[in-house]
């Protein structure tokens, strides 16, 4: 493997690897009841957008082609704005380890969308292993409608990580080669703005009715690792893997949220593990390990 291959892979398992940290920690900033996910998101949103705007100050700058900037604005509306909001919803509704096993669904998506904008073809071994994903996601739904209590998943939020994962899969598929043409810093300065604007409408009243005056110290360090390492780290070494390996390759590395975040979530007594999750967890990633093992170029 070339060092250029190396730092992708780096890049994207330090970045899937805060993603599961950071299960845990929006799991308990959600329970803490104190800020509205609008407002959480806006958060990340403006400390991504001053940080990486901070750092493009001091390096070469780079010109936007005009017709470029509504492409990023998608990028944005679907990369960050869709995906954080579903998430941080869903985050409410879901136990963390309901969250990190329903983000395992990422490389399935990501050849689902390899078929439509790429002409991959659909094999046999990929749709049964879809069919094989999708069941254990029936039964996380099913588990979660007959299980109760407030441990346990509700469908709904079920349905809003499943959007989560489909809307982050389009993003890393959909736009692979914008996200080539720039720079890391120059390409992500723009996203994030652009999901600061959208986010201002709906997180207006949330800010003005917050007492941030009593949140709790351990939530405030929480929220600073969600903007500086799960925002603006995570997203400086997402499209830095991008860059080098394949999309399908990139979602992949979604497989380190499941084990990382259980391990978090029961040693801290956010969650505990059940048969009934592991049964859901090996129909999903075996599912995904399936497709990936499918001759088809992907």
């Amino acid at each position: 493997m070339n060092t250029e291959k190396l730092s992708g892979h780096l890049a994207v398992a330090g970045a899937y690897t805060i993603f599961g940290l950071n299960i845990a920690l929006c799991k308990d900033i959600a329970n803490s009841d104190v800020l509205s996910p609008y407002v959480l998101f806006t958060l990340r949103a403006l400390g991504a957008t001053a940080l990486f705007w901070l750092i493009s100050l001091f390096m070469p700058s780079e010109k936007i082609e005009r017709g470029d900037f509504w492409k990023i604005a998608a990028a944005s509306a679907i990369g960050l704005f869709l995906t954080q909001i579903s998430f941080l919803i869903a985050i409410t509704m879901a136990t963390s380890i309901d969250t990190a096993i329903m983000g395992t669904l990422g490389p399935i998506f990501t050849m689902f969308f390899a078929f439509l904008f790429l002409k991959e073809p659909i094999t046999g071994k990929k749709a049964g292993g879809v069919a094989l994903s999708f069941a254990g996601v029936l039964y996380l739904i099913y588990h979660s409608v007959h299980a109760g209590g407030a441990d346990h998943s509700t469908p709904l939020g079920i349905l809003l990580l499943l959007v989560n994962s489909l809307s982050f899969s389009l993003y890393l598929g959909l736009f692979r080669p914008l996200i080539s043409k720039y720079s890391v810093v120059t390409f992500m300065k723009w996203m994030f703005l652009f999901s600061l604007i959208l986010s201002l409408p709906i997180s207006f009243r949330g800010f003005l009715q917050t007492d941030f005056a009593a949140v709790p110290s351990r939530v405030v360090w929480e929220v600073g690792y969600l903007v500086f390492f799960a925002t603006f780290v995570a997203y400086f070494l997402i499209p830095f893997g991008q860059k080098r390996l394949r999309p399908t390759l990139v979602s992949m590395y979604a497989y380190l949220q499941p084990i990382i975040a259980a391990i978090v979530s029961i040693w801290t007594g956010l969650d505990h593990f059940t048969w009934q999750k592991l049964l859901a967890t090996v129909l999903i990633v075996g599912g995904v390990v399936f497709v990936s093992r499918s001759r088809a170029r992907t």
